[in-house]
């Protein structure tokens, strides 16, 4: 006779707490699923025929869940089938007759991105964040990464993605785009997130990567000049640039005199501020696995990176955000 498994009934025998579910769980505390629901509640279909749609909290756990484990369309509809504890945390009941399917998941974030909510998503935690006193305004950091897209020709079309471009970089070329962020001095936390081109200069998105608040920017020496461009003289004319000095120039220092070691001193102590911007990127990159672009074109890219910018923000900052939900 088959056994019947009891593993979705509540008499599980196993009891240990996984890394997942504690992420999950953690997430779920410090997500602000109001604000981000009446952001999406507007765009969300009335379903008067047909089908009844799924609830959008449960569309857009879904999506989350997609940005914070890698999954694809399809691949996050075998998820949903497969693993309990995702079904959960899109509070899909047990007894639900049926699960969102690739098309369903697909249309969704269709609406994200054709209604810019990637942005208003992103801005809706940063007003969180700020009014818990967890970013300033008096400082910003900007710098950029390479996100690889597929090379390959072999799709529809028999070409590669043509917003995505291949420049050379040491001697090595990299096929993608740039994602270009400006982060909060203080805290490291993302407040503006840009996409370009791979073969885009950094210093082409400094205007606007600033908030217009700060008083002063830290950036590496790819920002050379930056406060001689035009755009900058007119909308950030009083801001004050720290640009990092050229590596070779600081390498050849002579250390021995005064002079020197103070200027030495003086990128060291910058340097250790301008750390904080990589660690959004280590974020989406290690934590949530986003090392090559899922779409094609840099909208769809665009919506999806400001999104997981939104996350990176909760996730590097949810223990203190716990801590003050439990005192």
């Amino acid at each position: 006779m088959k056994k019947i498994s009891l593993a979705t009934t509540g008499f599980e025998l196993v009891t240990k707490r996984t890394r997942k579910r504690e992420f999950l769980d953690e997430m779920n505390l410090v997500i602000p699923w109001s604000q981000l629901l009446g952001l999406i509640a507007p765009h969300a279909p009335a379903g008067k025929t047909g089908r009844p749609p799924f609830a959008t909290e449960v569309m857009l756990r879904i999506h989350l869940l997609q940005q914070f484990f890698g999954h694809s369309d399809p691949a996050m509809e075998e998820a949903l089938h497969d693993i309990p504890l995702y079904r959960e945390f899109a509070k899909l009941d047990a007894g639900i007759t049926r699960l969102p399917d690739e098309s369903t998941i697909l249309r969704f974030r269709h609406i994200l991105e054709q209604n810019d909510l990637g942005a208003q998503i992103l801005a809706a935690v940063n007003a969180k964040l700020i009014d818990r006193g967890l970013m300033l305004k008096t400082g910003t950091v900007v710098h950029a990464t390479l996100i690889a897209a597929p090379s390959s020709t072999k799709n529809d079309k028999g070409e590669r993605d043509s917003e995505m471009h291949q420049p050379k970089k040491g001697n090595q070329w990299h096929f993608g785009m740039k994602a270009h962020i400006g982060v909060d001095a203080d805290s490291g936390l993302v407040h503006t997130v840009t996409t370009t081109p791979a073969n885009a200069h950094d210093v082409t998105q400094a205007h606007a990567l600033l908030h217009g608040q700060e008083e002063v920017v830290f950036a590496d020496s790819g920002y050379r000049c930056v406060e001689k461009r035009q755009e900058i003289q007119d909308k950030h004319a009083g801001v004050d640039w720290e640009i990092a000095m050229i590596p070779g120039k600081r390498k050849a220092l002579d250390k021995t005199k005064a002079s020197h070691a103070l200027t030495d001193r003086i990128e060291k102590i910058k340097a250790s501020i301008r750390a904080k911007v990589e660690h959004p990127f280590r974020v989406i990159k290690c934590q949530f696995g986003h090392r090559k672009t899922r779409y094609r074109g840099l909208a769809k890219n665009t919506s999806q990176l400001l999104v997981m910018f939104a996350l990176s923000n909760l996730w590097m900052v949810r223990k203190r955000m716990i801590e003050g939900l439990r005192a």
